[in-house]
């Protein structure tokens, strides 16, 4: 248990208890309320209301079957979710993930997640999440359509561009967003564009939201490198993952002078001392389907290949962590801290563990908490809303000018949110802080509701 106040200490206590078996979520709710402290003893009016309290507990819980057919006619059977948490400064917003794993503990602690994330955009949008157990790997596009077709029929009933948008997550792509926005209009006879993000760009998509995440977390980086004099121009890259965010953080490294030397999927990882070839890569993944093994072996020379084992075990001057949660401990950071990483930026929704976390902070290295590195995939959801509310479309370099905007800001406000709350240079508490009173404010001018 963290080392809480008096006040915040029974609303942990509460969440454990409300919530058995689920760690990610009490994972995240301590991880928020250890920043909180010196908050609610500056603000004693959140402590009247119970703002923290009703923050931990969703307003909405969905949990429904999703009967399908696959190929062979065969029924099948999977558990959909929707956690709507908060909706205090606009609509639910928020990824659909579909993966084994996926479980009312996870959706619970990404939704939470979402609320201080989509506030740190500074966007009009409230924070949810939601997904299923079904897993799209070894399916036909027939099964996965007939999927989506399923979840979404129960879903829509709960959706609208004013309510709950969702958006892609872990093996939700643009296909998937195609057959559940299908199924949607099919079923509400309404051409709602606002009602999913991560759509196609022939019919209602945004420019830059594939590269959204990956190009986020580079600008928060590069941003918090600046406050040492410092950039990505020469640096030494380790990226955790090869799925869309690690893909596209890869990409903006490059653009940026930097060298990403290693990244890795579930079967090990690849070094490539000259540089990841990001066109096999892409070749790769997406084409092929392929592992990075797959790209070791095309790319041959001095690649090599290391089943298993720890993608950072290999030296680097940056890390950027975008495959999953709790995918890097104590002993990572201690073999990163010892390779001379200067800089950690989360790219997936709390990937480093919170004991990693203090052994970066104690050895002096920037660490960005993923609530507002990775926080650029959904201001660029965000931003396709803006769009099909005004039937417009933007150009790529403009949305791209307009993510960075938004990641330069989201960096300033926690570095000076965390220096007027005497934690300078911490940016877990800066965001936790800024995120945490940004919709505090907003509960409080809404009442008891």
């Amino acid at each position: 248990m963290p080392a809480l106040n008096d006040h915040l200490s029974p609303i942990f206590d509460e969440v454990v208890r409300r919530n058995p078996g689920e760690l990610e979520f009490h994972q995240a709710v301590a991880e928020v309320l250890e920043s909180l402290d010196p908050v609610v003893r500056k603000h004693p009016e959140y402590v009247d209301a119970e703002i923290i309290r009703r923050l931990c507990e969703p307003e909405r819980q969905i949990i429904f079957r999703v009967p399908w057919l696959d190929d062979h006619g065969r029924v099948h059977l999977n558990r959909g979710f929707r956690v709507e948490f908060n909706s205090a400064l606009g609509p639910y917003k928020g990824g659909l993930r579909f993966h084994p794993t996926v479980y009312g503990g996870i959706v619970k602690f990404l939704g939470f997640e979402q609320i201080f994330k989509n506030s740190l955009t500074g966007l009009p949008i409230g924070g949810g999440k939601g997904g299923s157990d079904f897993d799209p790997k070894g399916r036909s596009a027939a099964e996965i359509m007939r999927f989506c077709q399923s979840f979404m029929t129960e879903l829509y009933r709960h959706l609208g561009e004013h309510t709950d948008v969702p958006a892609g997550d872990i093996g939700v792509g643009g296909r998937e967003i195609g057959y559940l926005f299908g199924q949607y209009k099919r079923i509400t006879n309404r051409y709602e564009s606002g009602v999913l993000t991560g759509k196609g760009l022939t019919w209602g998509g945004s420019q830059v939201r594939t590269e959204a995440t990956g190009y986020g977390v580079v600008f928060f980086t590069q941003e918090m490198l600046r406050t040492r004099g410092e950039s990505l121009d020469g640096k030494r890259v380790v990226v955790s993952g090869s799925g869309n965010v690690a893909i596209y953080a890869i990409e903006k490294v490059q653009q940026l002078g930097g060298t990403v030397v290693a990244c890795s999927d579930s079967s090990g990882y690849v070094v490539d001392p000259a540089g990841i070839d990001l066109d096999l890569l892409k070749h790769v993944k997406g084409e092929q389907r392929g592992r990075v093994s797959d790209y070791a072996t095309a790319r041959g020379g001095s690649a090599q290949f290391v089943a298993g084992g720890s993608v950072w075990d290999v030296p680097c001057e940056i890390a950027l962590p975008c495959a999953t949660q709790n995918e890097l401990d104590a002993d990572a950071a201690t073999a990163l801290i010892a390779g001379g990483v200067q800089a950690v930026a989360e790219g997936a929704n709390m990937p480093v563990t919170p004991e990693a976390v203090r052994r970066f902070s104690e050895a002096g290295v920037l660490f960005a908490p993923g609530k507002a590195a990775n926080a650029g995939g959904v201001a660029t959801s965000a931003l396709e809303m803006q769009q099909n509310a005004s039937r417009d479309s933007w150009s790529f370099e403009h949305t791209e000018a307009r993510l960075q905007e938004i990641m330069q800001s989201i960096h300033d406000r926690c570095l000076a949110t965390a220096e007027e709350y005497d934690s300078p240079g911490n940016y877990v508490a800066g965001a936790n802080i800024e995120g945490f009173k940004r919709v505090a404010d907003a509960m409080l001018a809404l009442g008891v509701i």
